[in-house]
């Protein structure tokens, strides 16, 4: 009987497979047995991010605000003609200044002295008659009705005579305050009506500056604040805030002001643009780069800096002024460790590793290490 060649190979081949898988599950295990183990964090990565930070403390500040405004005189008189009449005299030049009480402008009085004096007659005899009446009416020798009517006669005399006085003194036009007769549009023999414009009393001894304010810095003002008006020619003039209207404008939303300034030189300035400055009460702020500012989500200003554990807080703040260098903001504790670099790559709450912006590394460094 041949022998089973067949039966043979098929063992063998079974062999070889099961070694071959063997030696592959080994040498797995003894690669894997051999191999290094994942490398241990190092401590620099462990270790909190760096930021540069300044210890700064509050300091006094006297802000002021600034805005552009117009000189007008503190008071303007449209001089107007109380009656109708032909100009007499004018004693006063255009341009000339004048006193309180000092005569503008007369007119012809025509007859009116005449009706004066018939007015004063008439009124002497009413009082005449009203006595006569009594004495007849306690005798009961007139009656009541007819005492009543000589006192109204004796009030229409009076009435009648005050009126005729009236119209002499609209005669007679005086100054009602002291300032310069800046228009003079009438000439004498002229005639002019009643209401008629015929000149203008300027009061220039004191100038109101006005101005319009945000309405964002407003609420920081109060009357009796002082002020300096700037005119273009470099001067100034010292005066304080009058004025602070209590509602905005519906167009622009800002507030109209009123400061006072003396104007003891009397110089032309009315109707004149200047530049007003007020000082407003001082106020504690912090004093640092504009570029240390961010936005929080709400929109509003914020300061990041390190509180006591050296974590990350972020604070609003109120921007009192600003230019390119330095801009002063209140709302900050009085002491705070400012994060002046590195502020960018830390949010609010992070612990991080503060380092004294004196002792900081430089670039150089940095990129070295």
């Amino acid at each position: 009987m041949p022998p089973r060649r067949p039966a043979f190979s098929v063992l063998l081949a079974i062999a070889l497979g099961v070694a071959l898988v063997l030696w592959l599950a080994f040498g797995d295990i003894s690669s894997f047995r051999d191999s290094p183990p994942d490398p241990a964090p190092s401590d620099e990565a462990a270790a909190p991010p760096r930021v540069e930070v300044e210890t700064r403390r509050a300091s006094s500040y006297t802000p002021r605000l600034i805005v552009q405004g117009d000189l007008e005189a503190h008071r303007a008189l449209e001089l107007r003609a109380r009656q109708s009449g032909r100009v007499e005299a004018l004693p006063v030049q255009q341009g000339s200044r004048v006193e309180r009480g000092e005569l503008l402008l007369s007119l012809e009085q025509d007859a009116l002295p005449e009706r004066l004096e018939q007015a004063e007659a008439e009124l002497a005899l009413a009082r005449a008659e009203l006595a006569g009446a009594r004495g007849l009416r306690d005798r009961e020798l007139i009656s009541n009705p007819e005492l009543l009517r000589r006192q109204s006669a004796l009030s229409a005399a009076a009435a009648q005579l005050a009126e005729l006085r009236q119209q002499r003194a609209n005669t007679r036009l005086v100054a009602p305050f002291p300032g310069v007769l800046d228009r003079l549009d009438v000439d004498p023999g002229e005639l002019v009506q009643a209401g008629e414009t015929w000149g203008r009393l300027v009061d220039d001894s004191r100038l109101t500056a006005r101005a319009w304010v945000p309405q964002r810095k407003v609420l920081g003002l109060e009357t009796g604040l002082p002020a300096r008006v700037r005119l273009l020619d470099g001067s100034t003039l010292e005066g304080e805030l009058t004025h602070i209207a209590s509602r905005a404008d519906e167009q622009t939303r800002s507030f109209a002001i009123e400061v006072a300034v003396d104007n003891p030189e009397h110089r032309r300035l009315a109707g004149a643009s200047a530049t007003i400055e007020l000082t407003l009460p001082p106020r504690e702020v912090h004093r640092m780069s504009p570029a240390l500012l961010e936005l929080d989500e709400q929109g509003q200003l914020a300061v990041k800096h390190l509180d006591a554990r050296d974590r990350v807080v972020r604070d609003n703040v109120e921007l009192v002024s600003s230019d390119d260098e330095v801009a002063r903001v209140a709302g900050l504790p009085d002491q705070i460790q400012l994060i002046t670099l590195g502020g960018g790559f830390v949010d609010p709450g992070d612990r991080v590793t503060p380092v004294a912006a004196d002792t900081a590394p430089s670039a150089a460094q940095q990129e070295s290490d």
